[in-house]
């Protein structure tokens, strides 16, 4: 079943023209990885922040670094394969990704270190809900939601998938327009920004403000960016 499923999210990028990322990875933190210089993000996911500290027996433990260690081990050694589903607002690569016939971002809920990210996807609240009744990982002890920590932090994460830390926020300004530049040429033309407001908006080509957006992320299809986190623009 899990072979299905990889294959079908596969086929569906390859239908948007979007080539999948593979190569030899090393993790960031619990839910990104670095292939070669692409930053990826796993989607549907959210893993404690990297300096984040979690309660287990009455101690403290580090689990931002530990879910780090685990993502680690699981791409150690192994080709990684990672199928894009979009970009997020800092240029990153969201992606659903593989490493020796295991769905990562399944695995690291599965194994308690990170959580379902239910704002943008449902895919993996099973394996949220298997590992709480198990106690596996974070469900060992008690902890804060990723969410909570960085809202008292000041640090979005924006479309689910955004800003980790200030070390990782500079290199991905810096990869913002090159990457949104190659999502419009494979011909994903719908550009994703946030407004004033806040919120993560996305705008079809022919829409009346679609010139003058400036794109912060480029989706190939309506369904990327409401699964990124974006609505779509109102007409008036």
């Amino acid at each position: 079943m899990l072979n299905q499923l990889l294959f079908a999210a596969m086929i569906a990028a390859a239908s948007n023209g979007v080539d999948p990322v593979v190569g030899t990875a090393t993790a960031g933190d619990g839910d990104s990885l670095d292939i070669g210089d692409v930053r990826v993000r796993l989607f549907g996911i959210d893993a404690p922040e990297l300096s984040q500290t979690c309660q287990k027996g009455g101690q403290s433990w580090d689990c931002g670094r530990d879910a780090k260690d685990r993502l680690a081990s699981l791409v150690q050694g192994r080709e990684v394969r990672c199928v894009p589903t979009g970009f997020d607002v800092h240029g990153r690569t969201i992606a659903r990704c593989s490493a020796g016939g295991v769905d990562l971002n399944r695995a690291m809920v599965a194994s308690g270190y990170a959580l379902a990210f239910r704002r943008y996807s449902h895919d993996y609240v099973s394996a949220e809900q298997s590992a709480k009744l198990g106690k596996k990982g974070l469900w060992a002890g008690t902890f804060q939601a990723p969410s909570e920590v960085r809202a008292e932090q000041g640090v979005g994460r924006a479309s689910g998938r955004g800003t980790k830390a200030a070390g990782s926020s500079a290199r991905s300004q810096s990869q913002r327009r090159p990457m949104a530049a190659l999502s419009s040429s494979r011909g994903c033309n719908i550009k994703g920004n946030h407004s004033r407001k806040g919120e993560f908006i996305y705008h079809l080509p022919g829409m009346p403000y679609y010139a003058q957006t400036r794109a912060e992320a480029m989706f190939c299809s309506e369904a990327e960016a409401r699964a990124a986190g974006y609505r779509r623009a109102k007409v008036r």
